[in-house]
């Protein structure tokens, strides 16, 4: 290696030790003070059922190894029972503060760690009970989960250097020490891998939460433009009739005076130009299917050629209308036709072979269509993120001022339900 790579190894080999190093003096200082950047969570399930025998476990855990680190002492090693206490109690104790609190639990019992390696120092083989060092593993697998990697490092990093060193060097075998620093170690790696998978769980989740509302919002969107371009062609067609009916007026009446051939011709421009500023802003809208977006707009009138063709795929379809039918708007009767198809669509998708009954009931004031089916009597069709149906006849209903429920039903299958008002026939 030449001499200017020499020194760029150098250079770079520097920055990255003395980056190293920061981070573990940060990390240590988050370790030791407490601030905001303490974590103040609840590691424990959501559900009852799981969340209340674990904190029983917890509880009991934690009465055990307080009462054995209070006891183990007295006992064995015939040490005074006010000492005993005061240490057991700060060693053990704080492990059932660690479920939400890790690192003030951590201090705690580190604390009572130091305490004893310096009151208790020369007698037996090491300082502390075995139940308190226990409790201290849990603490340290519960930091592990909660913490981040750099404030993980500065709690591994004062654990072996601030109490198994203390320890070594007042009396404990180091041989001993280094097996104690290597367990602390697995638990603190053990307890990173569990938090690092759950976080990662969790970001799954909040990106699949994410996508769904990222594809209904499309859903929305698309079933907008798709409602704006239908209603397009339904205004193009009134806009050009009262256009031409502008321009034929003067012809068909004789001795028009001016005042109203003027007035016509005023009807015909405004119409021309609401058409043109129409077609404008909607034609932006517009895919490539263009012949078939311009066709003529279905409604109710074609609701046998939808029975037919959805009793070709499989379904038992039953039609019933209640109520005189009556002129519907255009909106209303496109609106009314979509939701019928949509429903029909996705009965023979997810329940092939149901039977199916559609009911429209002309009321007093509003429309209700009413489709039912009553589940699946083959294999449904596997769902890719569905429910744009649902959410497209929504919007149409909303645009209409309606109501809408849909769900599954008590007895089986699913239920479509929407009430649209009455609009001013055309």
């Amino acid at each position: 290696m030449n001499e200017p790579s020499r020194a760029k190894w150098h250079d770079y080999r520097h920055d990255h030790d003395r980056h190293d190093h920061a981070r573990l003096l940060q990390g240590i200082r988050s370790a030791l003070l407490p601030g905001p950047h303490d974590p103040h969570v609840t590691m424990l399930p959501e559900r009852m059922w799981l969340r209340i025998p674990l904190l029983l476990l917890l509880l009991a855990m934690t009465i055990g190894f307080t009462a054995g680190s209070i006891a183990i002492p007295i006992e064995a090693d015939h040490r005074p029972p006010g000492t005993s206490a005061l240490l057991g109690v700060l060693q053990a104790a704080p492990l059932m503060l660690a479920v939400r609190r890790p690192l003030a639990a951590w201090r705690l019992s580190a604390a009572g760690f130091l305490l004893g390696a310096l009151l208790v120092r020369g007698v037996g083989f090491w300082p502390w009970p075995v139940t308190s060092f226990l409790a201290l593993l849990v603490i340290l697998f519960f930091v592990a989960l909660a913490c981040d990697r750099e404030t993980l490092i500065g709690v591994g990093a004062v654990t072996i250097a601030g109490l198994l060193g203390p320890a070594v060097l007042l009396g404990m075998p180091g041989w001993f020490g280094a097996i104690l620093a290597g367990i602390v170690l697995v638990v603190l790696a053990f307890g990173d891998a569990i938090g690092g998978r759950r976080t990662a769980e969790a970001i799954v989740r909040e990106q699949e939460e994410l996508r769904r509302q990222d594809l209904a919002r499309q859903a929305v969107l698309e079933e907008r433009a798709r409602i704006a371009r239908e209603l397009h062609d339904v205004v193009a067609h009134h806009m050009s009739v009262i256009a031409m009916q502008a321009e034929a007026a003067p012809y068909k009446i004789p001795d028009l005076p001016d005042a109203a051939r003027q007035t016509f011709g005023v009807v015909r421009d405004a119409a021309r130009e609401a058409l043109t500023e129409t077609r404008r802003v909607v034609g932006l809208l517009r895919s490539d299917d263009e012949g078939a977006e311009r066709a003529p707009q279905p409604g109710l009138d074609r609701l046998d050629d939808l029975v037919a063709t959805a009793r070709r795929a499989g379904l038992g379809v039953g039609v019933t209308v209640v109520g005189v039918p009556r002129p519907l708007a255009v909106g209303v009767d496109l609106s009314a036709f979509r939701i019928v198809q949509e429903s029909l669509s996705n009965a023979a998708r997810y329940a092939p072979g149901s039977r199916v009954l559609i009911e429209i009931r002309y009321g007093p004031d509003s429309l209700r269509v009413t489709v039912v089916d009553d589940g699946p009597r083959g294999t449904p069709e596997e769902s890719h993120g569905g429910g744009h149906g649902l959410v497209g006849m929504r919007e149409r209903v909303v645009m209409l001022d309606g109501t809408m429920t849909a769900g599954p039903r008590e007895r089986g299958g699913w239920e479509v339900v929407a009430d649209v008002p009455y609009g001013d026939p055309d």
